[in-house]
């Protein structure tokens, strides 16, 4: 379970920033940063794990409740085509940047999920799995994965057929179905291999 004893060890502001999006095939990856403070009440640390250990309604639920503390949240991302121009590494390196410079206040430390510094103004330091040992970065990765979901819904609405509302973009069986029976949309990223090979194939059947 996650705790805030690396916040608290680190003193001052501290940001814990993850992202959420890094596989699919469509759609942007987002990252979000969130300074909770040592005033997190017991009733939503509670609440706080790795998105990926928890369902929907327990990661809507964690939303809702730091949306209403007084966590500071910033969120960012980085687009399909940013995606295909920097790849997908700097990319999700560029929306964590931009998530944590949408804090109000910059931090004085930004504990990054992984294992690749994100080049910031402020200190930084990686939490390989962090989003199951810190508290703020599991708080992070519960907005990240939260708002990009939110976000392949709407997308879904403009793009039926690929199960967006679903799936989020990631490579499920029906979406590798629509895939080949509508070909691919402007938010599939054409760099990634299933999609630049459909591209191929498309383009050899045309021939």
């Amino acid at each position: 379970m996650p705790s805030l004893d690396m916040e608290l060890a680190a003193g001052g502001r501290v940001a814990g920033v993850d992202e959420a999006g890094r596989g699919p095939l469509a759609g942007p990856v987002v990252a979000a940063a969130v300074v909770l403070g040592v005033a997190t009440s017991p009733e939503l640390a509670e609440l706080l794990d790795d998105s990926k250990k928890l369902t929907p309604n327990q990661r809507l639920a964690a939303y809702l409740a730091l949306r209403a503390s007084t966590a500071e949240i910033g969120v960012g991302a980085a687009s399909v085509a940013e995606i295909h121009r920097l790849n997908i590494l700097h990319a999700s390196m560029l929306a964590m940047r931009r998530a944590v410079a949408r804090l109000g206040i910059p931090p004085d430390l930004a504990l990054i999920d992984g294992n690749y510094p994100p080049k910031m103004d402020c200190v930084v330091r990686c939490v390989v799995g962090g989003d199951a040992l810190c508290l703020s970065i599991a708080a992070a990765s519960i907005v990240a994965k939260v708002v990009r979901d939110r976000a392949m819904v709407r997308l879904a609405g403009r793009w039926p057929g690929y199960g967006w509302e679903v799936n989020a973009g990631y490579a499920t069986p029906p979406h590798r179905a629509a895939l080949r029976r509508l070909g691919p949309t402007r938010h599939h990223r054409s760099g990634f291999g299933t999609v630049a090979r459909l591209r191929l194939e498309l383009a050899s059947f045309a021939d």
